[in-house]
């Protein structure tokens, strides 16, 4: 069973910065893609940021040109999150597709409050 952990939430004032850090139980070559999926309260879960296992990020377009996805090693993904703004909490999970297409795996998210 692939487990993803997530850490690295928590408050911020607006324009600060977090990084997100994920480690999965696998390595990236187990996964098409991996990402940061958020989801505030009263809303659906929505993309932030996948990287393919080649290594080519996507950005949703909010967090254009403030987030950056990236990985270290064979098992560790961030979220590096500049320029935070209070739209931008929620709480924010890591996610996994695997290589045989039939199914996702999802962490146990991670909280991120934007407030002064």
């Amino acid at each position: 069973q692939v487990q993803l952990v997530e850490s690295g939430g928590g408050l911020v004032q607006p324009g600060g910065s977090l990084t997100l850090s994920c480690l999965a139980s696998e390595n990236f070559l187990s996964f098409n893609a991996m990402g940061w999926y958020r989801q505030a309260p009263g809303q659906e879960r929505e993309l932030v940021a996948t990287i393919s296992r080649r290594g080519t990020p996507n950005y949703a377009d909010p967090i254009k040109g403030r987030f950056t996805i990236s990985r270290s090693g064979l098992q560790t993904l961030y979220l590096q999150m500049n320029n935070l703004e209070p739209w931008d909490t929620a709480v924010y999970y890591c996610y996994a597709a695997d290589k045989s297409g039939l199914r996702d795996y999802w962490g146990q998210g991670t909280q991120v409050t934007v407030s002064s």
